[in-house]
């Protein structure tokens, strides 16, 4: 077997202390069947980033963190990376000027969709309507924007093939996040768009049994939020599409932050991964590198080490630098950082040399900040199969003084 086990949590690739406590934490909580750690872990909010905890009857809304839903899509299009290449510039001028990136963005164009006739919308109203009709209309308002942190849209081409691919990954925005916020604040006797006191990275988690009400309430508003995130990366890549006048013949979608009702050794299991991407056998999953890696497509394997991984794997390369340690401190009334590891020029220049063009991002998302995809990839080698190498040409961000701590 490619992991080991450490005070009872599996571990991939090389256990960083930080997370590993996390970790720890919270399989000393709760009714918990079994924590792991994926390749690219490391530090997150209570539960670690590229973690993965297996309840039985609990569901966590601090294990499935602020942006519920963040997950990635990509499709394959009908065109070649090579015809796109001499108007490249001016494709990624138009995506940026037409996609919304950033914190607290609105969409240029009002999406509707039938989401917003769920039926899951009770929950909020079930806590107030003035709730439901805030939340409700930031949702609707947000709907195909993107955000910021590590959120993107690339243009990729196939290695093998020299196929042109569409990729983007964020998550359900201001509205999961104040879905997320609401609930660990009624779960500490707040109200819930009350303002929450600064609670520690390394808390224990926060766990509802699923059959009570607040936990039927959050699992039910968590489904809608991950709807919301499928929605609007569904938006994006057709808005990329109709940009590039291209078709898609193929794609993948994922969630990478939720809580999944899953069967395992014949029990229902509640599977929260947070930085984490299901693989089970035949599964397939789009990983994105850094804006100076590749990205790929993948499926799960039959094996009994993805069956002991509870078909999980990766989401990412994984951070080995904070944000703060490579862009340095923000000082938010001169809109500037300082004290940075990580130069503006070093970044342009280490994309540059790898043959991406950015628009957007700052060193804080440079690729300086990332473990390499391929180590944390071949640390899962027996749960999942590379089907498609992506190189990115192209990625639009949102720009540098654009920053949320909650992004993973």
């Amino acid at each position: 077997m490619a992991y080991q086990t450490i005070d009872g949590v599996r571990v991939w690739g090389n256990p960083e202390s930080g997370a590993l406590s996390q970790a720890i934490t919270c399989a000393e909580h709760g009714q918990v069947v079994q924590t792991l750690l994926m390749a690219d872990h490391h530090k997150g909010y209570s539960q670690p980033i590229g973690g993965v905890v297996v309840y039985d009857g609990q569901i966590s809304p601090s294990g499935v963190g602020y942006d519920i839903g963040c997950g990635n899509k990509a499709v394959r299009t009908n065109l070649m990376a090579a015809d796109v290449l001499p108007r490249l510039n001016d494709i990624m001028n138009e995506l940026a000027r037409t996609i919304s990136f950033g914190i607290g963005r609105v969409n240029s164009e009002r999406v509707d969709h039938e989401l917003f006739d769920d039926p899951d919308w009770s929950v909020y109203a079930g806590v107030g309507q003035q709730e439901h009709n805030k939340l409700k209309e930031l949702a609707r308002n947000q709907l195909g924007t993107v955000g910021s942190g590590n959120h993107y849209v690339d243009l990729f081409v196939e290695e093998e093939s020299g196929r042109l691919w569409i990729g983007n990954h964020f998550g359900s925005r201001g509205f999961g996040h104040k879905t997320a916020s609401g609930f660990l604040n009624l779960a500490a006797g707040r109200e819930f768009l009350g303002k929450a006191p600064g609670e520690s990275m390394d808390q224990a988690p926060v766990l509802f049994d699923l059959n009570s009400e607040l936990g039927d309430m959050y699992y039910r508003a968590m489904k809608l939020a991950g709807r919301y995130a499928y929605a609007g990366r569904d938006y994006v890549i057709r808005q990329v599409l109709a940009i590039l006048g291209a078709e898609a013949d193929f794609e993948v979608h994922n969630h990478h932050n939720y809580a999944w009702k899953e069967t395992h050794d014949g029990a229902e299991r509640i599977v929260v991964r947070k930085g984490a991407t299901p693989s089970a056998p035949g599964q397939l999953g789009f990983i994105g590198g850094s804006m100076g890696d590749i990205s790929v497509i993948v499926r799960g394997k039959d094996t009994a080490e993805n069956k002991d991984s509870y078909y999980s794997t990766v989401h990412g390369a994984g951070r080995i630098m904070s944000r703060t340690q490579a862009a340095g401190k923000m000082n938010w009334k001169t809109r500037s950082r300082s004290g940075g590891a990580i130069s503006p020029e070093q970044m342009r220049e280490a994309v540059r040399e790898y043959g991406v063009m950015l628009k957007g991002a700052g060193t804080d998302e440079s690729p300086f900040v990332y473990r390499r995809l391929k180590q944390v990839l071949d640390a899962h080698s027996e749960t999942i199969d590379v089907l498609h190498v992506l190189k990115p040409i192209g990625v639009c961000m949102a720009g540098a003084d654009e920053f949320d701590p909650y992004k993973d």
